[in-house]
């Protein structure tokens, strides 16, 4: 069943009701949380006229403070995100019910682009990454999440970070007649996939690549999404290739590219709110600003309304491949700039 199907006024309907409740949900359970609305001075009754007025957390606040709605006795699992240079890390708490259904969630969304079934799986990055199962960097957690969806996994890079260029072929002789599933960090699809198979003239046409990540490191490469595209189609006939935008401290919600390219998708569970850095009010379609992300999957810890550190644009509401808003990811805030977004908050939440 598709996750799919929601226009922007059935969206907000459906999903205003359940993220008002979370609202209550977190302030209830997390003292943290209650006190940072109290002093931005949101009454516990407020009603909220439309999702772009719930109130916001911005995500630096899980790097500062410890934020959940779950007694310590159930913590299933805690992800840490990769930390910022000075900003530590993010620390995330899910009890076994949101373990669950973030795993359940991110499948859904996913089997738009991949069918029922699981395919056999190219994964562009080290089995290393996955060794500690507790605790999970974000790198880690991103691997581990997605080769649920996988079987017969092939690891691209041997345990000295170098390709396998053996394993790869081994793999594409097996299993490269039919779909099958690549997985991995932009950046490292490209180094690593990317240039090896253009280099040995691999053919990734049966494949299907979800990819995350950042572009910055490629931009530095002049390689932007549409030459990723148009590259890996015209040197190794891959073409289904969808990146997708997500953040650990939204663990379970991706919004996942359209088949034609170049906007992303927010699933049926969630939205996208694009704020003026400025007056904080939502940007018409065209006009960049920070992006906000909304998501009825965090119950553990109250991570349901995020104002991120990146900057975005909508590219249409209800006029792409699926219904809804769809946007672009421009890249993060200048430093500064995502520090005073945050700072606000910090005397709120001391």
């Amino acid at each position: 069943m598709s996750v799919f199907t929601l226009s922007q006024a059935e969206r907000e309907k459906h999903l205003l009701p359940q993220l008002a409740e979370l609202t209550a949900h977190h302030r209830e359970n997390s003292e943290g949380y209650e006190r940072i609305l109290s002093s931005l001075g949101i009454a516990r009754d407020a009603s909220f006229a439309s999702i772009a007025d719930l109130p916001w957390l911005p995500v630096r606040m899980f790097k500062t403070h410890d934020l959940r709605s779950i007694p310590e006795s159930e913590i299933f699992k805690t992800l840490t995100s990769s930390g910022t240079t000075g900003a530590g890390a993010s620390r995330i708490y899910l009890d076994k019910d949101a373990a669950g259904a973030q795993t359940k969630q991110l499948g859904a969304t996913l089997q738009e682009v991949l069918g029922g079934e699981r395919l056999p799986m190219l994964m562009v990055d080290t089995i290393g990454i996955i060794k500690n199962r507790r605790s999970f960097s974000a790198r880690g957690a991103g691997v581990l999440g997605m080769a649920n969806f996988g079987r017969k996994h092939t690891y691209v890079l041997d345990e000295n970070d170098q390709p396998d260029v053996e394993a790869v072929k081994t793999f594409l002789a097996t299993y490269g007649d039919k779909p099958f599933l690549i997985f991995g960090f932009t950046f490292m699809v490209w180094q690593y996939l990317y240039e090896v198979a253009r280099e040995h003239e691999l053919d990734l046409s049966n494949g299907i690549l979800i990819h995350s990540g950042g572009w910055k490191k490629l931009i530095d490469r002049a390689v932007d999404n549409t030459e990723f595209r148009r590259r890996f189609k015209e040197d190794t006939g891959l073409t289904r290739i969808h990146n997708y935008y997500g953040m650990i401290e939204q663990i379970g919600t991706v919004f996942l590219e359209g088949p034609s390219g170049n906007s992303l998708y927010c699933p049926d569970f969630a939205d996208v709110v694009i704020r003026n850095p400025e007056t904080w009010e939502e940007q018409p379609v065209g006009e960049p600003g920070v992006i906000e992300v909304v998501s009825t999957l965090p119950r553990s810890y109250p991570g349901h309304v995020l104002l991120t550190e990146d900057l975005g644009v909508y590219n249409g509401i209800d006029d792409g491949d699926w219904p809804g808003k769809h946007f672009s990811v421009m890249g993060r805030l200048p430093k500064a700039e995502a520090r005073g977004c945050s700072d606000t908050f910090q005397g709120a939440a001391a």
